[in-house]
């Protein structure tokens, strides 16, 4: 999902060490972590329900295609580029609990509006302004997750023991993968069963206990004394020389470079993505000929091979270069495109919408990383245009939408091959900078003390001089793996 599973200046999916027998969060940290985790699961419903509510709307207030993903530029243009960056801000100023309570108590607020709007469906001639009342609840929801994902990624990951910070974010990421294909199962059932399938009212219902979790969660957060992060760290990221991926300093001018490169790529990555979700019912249903109900759970079986890319990804990364990795998983969804877009009639092309779930899967970490790693004092700079990024999913589905009305769903699909191609030539380029590399380095990988953060050698000890400290030996790692 998109921004979902990143840690800045640290190796994704990379673990030093057995983390499930080591320990892989503190005593102190730990209710503090559970707590955390659930928000992964809020946004990853939320994120869930909406592709489904496009065929929903679709199908009950008579919107087109096109009309249809309002819904979508709401929530990545409103919610994500629009309020991210009040969300940073609020966390800088005011610290991580109260961005939570603040983001839960919008994602709460904007799912208990989904009731009223629901409610007056049945009341008036005027689908178009129902319609627009979701868009605005969906919105609200958007603001209040972009909230809590720009305070979680970033709570879990500096978290201590920093050294295996990348696995414990990836264990927290799981439960968002769950979540996501959670909210399809559902609605097949809950938006889509023949007696409802015409009508709202079960939407009013599902939101309602979303509202209902995310007040109880915030409740939570209200009565907890939540734990800050030593900051000493950030202050030292202010000092760090920028990196290329050979170790060496980079120059100003390639470093805008990455930053930029970083952002197109990210923009093309999360518009591709949600092109491939948000016609999926509509594809499923005019070129495999399932119905509304089947077409929801066979989204949900996607966003499970999604999760399930998610945790093989990772355990690729802990030998394979990255930028290798995301070229093959780019070069597989080239020509999953080509085959959805070209199928005609059938089951085919709904089982390559679901394949290509999983090739999508370790993306969106990967290109963060790439973007973002090394950079110094660049680093909130390169974070922040990178995140940004994620507007692309708020561009790419209305030009599909206009696509699909104009011509039909299957040609639309054609939009996220141009996307596919460019994050294959992102990594073209970053596996360039890294030598070509196919492997990683043996000595690079250091074994964890019981000892929070320390390091003892061995068989694979790196070659670094002793008076290195914790922090720049895990940034040797790191400029080494990718």
């Amino acid at each position: 999902m998109p921004g979902a599973g990143v840690i800045t200046g640290q190796v994704a999916g990379a673990s030093h060490g057995n983390p499930l027998k080591n320990g892989f969060i503190t005593r102190q940290y730990l209710w503090a972590f559970s707590l955390t985790t659930s928000l992964f699961f809020l946004w990853g419903f939320a994120y869930g329900l909406l592709d489904v509510l496009n065929k929903h709307f679709q199908n009950t207030l008579h919107v087109t295609k096109l009309q249809s993903t309002g819904l979508q530029v709401a929530y990545f243009g409103v919610g994500y580029f629009a309020y991210s960056p009040v969300a940073a801000i609020v966390m800088k100023k005011y610290g991580y609990k109260k961005t939570f309570i603040m983001g839960l108590s919008l994602y709460s607020l904007g799912a208990i509006l989904f009731w009223p709007v629901a409610a007056m469906t049945d009341k008036t001639e005027n689908k178009q302004a129902i319609f627009g009342g979701f868009v605005v609840c969906t919105a609200v929801i958007a603001c209040g997750l972009a909230t809590l994902e720009v305070g979680a990624n970033s709570y879990v990951s500096i978290m201590p023991p920093v050294s295996v910070a990348n696995f414990r974010l990836q264990f927290s990421q799981s439960f968002n993968g769950v979540a996501s294909f959670t909210g399809p199962l559902i609605a097949s059932k809950y938006f889509f069963g023949e007696d409802v399938k015409h009508s709202n009212n079960n939407v009013q219902y599902v939101y309602l206990a979303v509202a209902i979790a995310g007040v109880c969660v915030a409740a939570a957060y209200l009565f907890t004394k939540l734990p800050e992060p030593d900051a000493s760290d950030a202050m030292a990221q202010e000092n760090q020389i920028i990196t290329s991926m050979d170790g060496s300093e980079e120059s100003k001018k390639m470093t805008y470079a990455r930053i930029f490169y970083g952002f197109a790529t990210q923009f093309c990555y999360v518009g591709a993505q949600v092109t491939i979700g948000t016609f999926f019912l509509n594809y499923a249903h005019e070129n495999g000929g399932f119905s509304d109900s089947k077409g929801s759970q066979m989204l949900s079986y996607g966003l499970i091979a999604f999760t399930v890319g998610r945790f093989v990804g990772t355990a690729l990364l802990a030998f394979m270069s990255a930028p290798l990795l995301l070229g093959i998983c780019t070069l597989a969804c080239c020509a999953l495109t080509c085959a959805i877009s070209s199928l005609k009639g059938g089951s085919g092309g709904v089982i390559c919408l679901i394949i290509i779930m999983f090739f999508e899967s370790v993306q969106y970490p990967i290109i963060f990383v790439l973007a973002t790693g090394n950079m110094g004092r660049f680093t909130k700079i390169a974070a922040g245009a990178v995140v940004m990024g994620v507007s692309g999913g708020a561009v790419f589905p209305p030009i599909q939408g206009a696509i699909a009305t104009s011509v039909n769903t299957r040609v639309s699909y054609w939009i996220a091959l141009p996307a596919f191609i460019e994050i294959f030539t992102f990594a073209m380029w970053q596996w360039k900078r890294a030598g070509f590399a196919i492997g990683l380095p043996k000595d690079v990988i250091p074994e964890v003390a019981e000892e929070e953060g320390s390091y003892h050698g061995g068989d694979e000890k790196l070659a670094v001089d002793d008076q290195l400290d914790n922090k720049n030996e895990m940034e040797y790692v790191e400029r080494a793996r990718y």
